[in-house]
């Protein structure tokens, strides 16, 4: 790991996930998850602040990134609810399978080296009939705009931590063999490419 990606990405990541624009959709979110929770990608910790403890029981919320991990240890003094924080992968899960009630994901399947993985191992560790709760940027409808997301991603990736601009999150959760129940889309008041927006839940 470089300087960039020890120094100055995280500030970056966390300057630009700290967002007040991003806040209703946390609230939304993070404010419906219940019971034991697993949040995959939770970056420097915007969301730990956000979980109801008239709902949730426990946090376990995991990212592969030291430097964001050591942000979200400090914001994990404002949750009102158990946390845990774990350095991993989303492709490989440190828990037992059908553990959590709800799995919760905002802006990180953009990251993840296999999101279809990533997927998989939630739906593992889920119980049957559990939640995912996701918020997700990612390819928009519009072919004028989606050809443009796919002409910037090879060149996003390099400065924002593999992010893809690209990704049809819909297909992603649905061929996980996620039952989607509800689905709400599109851009926020910002540049095209970088805000078709994915916001819903999906049943184990």
């Amino acid at each position: 790991m470089g300087f960039y990606e020890r120094r100055i990405l995280p500030r970056l990541l966390d300057c630009v996930m700290s967002n007040r624009e991003l806040r209703p959709y946390r609230d939304r979110v993070v404010g419906a998850a219940s019971g034991e929770i697993v949040e995959i990608g939770v970056g420097s910790g915007p969301n730990l602040p956000l979980y109801d403890p008239a709902r949730a029981r426990s946090v376990a919320a995991l990212d592969p990134s030291p430097p964001l991990l050591a942000m979200a240890h400090r914001r994990r003094e404002e949750a009102l609810v158990p946390v845990e924080l774990v350095e991993a992968s989303a492709e490989a899960l440190p828990f037992a399978n059908g553990r959590f009630d709800t799995a919760v994901v905002t802006w990180a399947l953009c990251t993840i080296g296999d999101p279809a993985r990533a997927l998989a191992e939630v739906r593992r560790v889920l119980k049957p009939g559990g939640r995912l709760l996701f918020v997700e940027h990612g390819r928009a409808p519009d072919a004028g705009v989606a050809r443009w997301q796919a002409r910037l991603t090879p060149l996003w990736r390099r400065c924002s931590g593999g992010c893809h601009l690209d990704r049809p999150v819909e297909e992603l959760v649905r061929g996980a063999g996620f039952q989607l129940e509800t689905l709400a889309t599109g851009y926020m008041n910002a540049l095209k490419p970088f805000t078709f927006m994915y916001e819903g839940t999906a049943r184990n």
